[in-house]
């Protein structure tokens, strides 16, 4: 038989063209530091390579490979490289690679429980897991009123969480409140929460993004939240969701949980806390006080695609109420209706976020946590820690930089420093030192501006990344700066 013949789901030819997919990923890895980790491509360079319409009869998968390796991969940028220092960090690890292999072979689409039973029941084990060494409060346990649920970004669940939020005060307000919601949160938080407020209908200037600067280390200030909610309430504006970040994209700034969560509290806000990147951490019981406080919050979540070995997408959502989700995104056509959902037996899924579909996204998890064990994880996420901290250190020794914030978690922001004394000027000439280390291929950094400034990113996270990565970056950063300067 022809190669090319393939069948929909024949399982011989999936057993000898999955070994060839596999040997191929694999032989990847073992040459992924030899392309540019940042593509070097330019707009509209793929339409050059591919013909205008597609194949009348079948290819070979030799072929098709071929095109990867020749057209598709010098278009992509490198986020496994260890070279990769750039956003926060999305790990792939054996163990996720292989439960995203299972998942996609089983191929299941499990919205509610009697879709595929496994799916939802593993799924709120693993979670109940995660949350008993993550050591969150029993409430965010499926055995009582909450639970968790994976979402595929953080986006969609602090979306959902603030559609809850929204629905449960105009159940008890009517929906004429509608225009007089307020939400809060700090200006570092992720603009995904910017675009959840405007799905969610709210005013746009009645969700606030207070400011945070330098004396707070970039994270809310309780003082500054507090008279907020007392002039929205004196002015008769409804507050109703407090949104707070351990781990901001910019810097990793830490909002005072325990102050934030009493506040909330006070003035009956759903308070949720957004620790994508840094909830990870969480694992390690020496960081687990930054998260001190999470007991006082409605919910919290994390993405374990970014940090925790687990193949994107898996973002995990806990909250403590999930009836307040399920009233604001159930539905229930006749066509989905079943004995088990109906006696109120079971979890659906499907009420707990916004598609209808979902993946079996719980296998991944479940084999990162099995194969890598929690000693696995701790050392893992400890390992970047140090690395980001021998970082830090490099970059402190040379007094031409200048580190802008205090090293939270595995992300160091730093800054080079102008011999003209000006802001403009230090903005440009940190602008030209991302663009001259990028455009090398040899690493991939980003950038944020905290008070104006324009900073530089280093995000240590990727899973090769080793401390001879971590001093071969830093001369990389020294020898454009030195060009920089010269060049003045």
């Amino acid at each position: 038989m022809e190669e090319s013949a393939l069948r929909a789901m024949d399982a011989e030819q999936l057993r000898e063209h999955g070994h060839k997919m596999v040997d191929f990923i694999a032989d990847y890895y073992k040459t992924i530091q030899n392309f540019p980790v940042l593509s070097q491509v330019q707009p509209g360079y793929l339409e050059k390579l591919l013909p205008d319409s597609a194949p009348d009869y079948p290819d070979s998968l030799q072929n098709v490979l071929d095109d990867v390796t020749e057209k598709i991969l010098p278009g992509v940028t490198h986020w496994q490289s260890p070279n990769y220092f750039a956003y926060y960090p999305a790990n792939s690890s054996i163990a996720g690679f292989l439960g995203e292999m299972l998942s996609a072979g089983l191929n299941i689409v499990g919205f509610s429980w009697i879709t595929s039973p496994a799916a939802t029941e593993l799924e709120s084990i693993v979670l109940d897991w995660l949350a008993k060494a993550f050591q969150l409060p029993e409430d965010f346990y499926s055995s009582g009123k909450g639970g968790g649920v994976i979402q595929g970004t953080a986006s969609e669940a602090v979306l959902v969480v603030l559609l809850a939020a929204r629905d449960k005060i105009l159940r008890r307000l009517g929906r004429s409140a509608l225009p007089k919601l307020v939400m809060y949160a700090s200006d570092q938080t992720h603009a995904a929460l910017q675009k959840a407020c405007q799905i969610a209908g709210l005013n746009p200037e009645l969700c606030k993004f207070l400011k945070a600067d330098s004396s707070t280390n970039y994270a809310l200030s309780p003082e500054v939240l507090s008279e907020a909610i007392s002039n929205d309430i004196a002015g008769g504006l409804v507050p109703f969701f407090l949104c707070a970040t351990v781990g901001t994209t910019s810097s990793a700034a830490i909002d005072p949980l325990p102050a934030l969560g009493k506040i909330a509290k006070t003035n009956n806000l759903w308070f949720h806390v957004d620790a994508a990147y840094a909830g990870s951490a969480c694992i390690c019981p020496e960081y687990r006080d930054y998260f001190d406080g999470i007991e006082e919050s409605d919910s919290f979540n994390m993405n374990a695609h970014k940090w925790f070995l687990t193949n994107f997408d898996c973002s995990v959502l806990w909250v403590k109420d999930r009836n307040s989700l399920i009233q604001s995104l159930s539905t229930n056509p006749e066509y989905l209706k079943n004995k088990a959902s109906q006696g109120n037996m079971v979890v659906d899924y499907k009420d707990w976020q916004i598609p209808l579909g979902r993946r079996f996204r719980s296998l991944k998890l479940w084999m990162v946590l099995r194969l890598y064990g929690l000693e696995g994880l701790r050392s893992h996420i400890r390992n970047h820690i140090e690395l980001a901290a021998y970082f830090e250190e490099l970059v402190s020794q040379d007094k031409r930089f200048k580190v802008i914030s205090p090293l939270s978690f595995s992300l160091v922001c730093f800054r080079l420093l102008s011999p003209l004394n000006s802001e403009d000027h230090g903005n440009k000439l940190n602008r030209d030192l991302l663009d001259s280390v990028n455009s090398t291929g040899n690493i991939f950094i980003t950038h944020t501006v905290l008070s104006g400034e324009y900073i530089l990113r280093f995000a240590v996270g990727a899973p090769l990344t080793e401390r001879r990565h971590v001093t071969m970056a830093w001369q990389i950063f020294q020898d454009k700066a030195t060009a920089l300067l010269e060049s003045l």
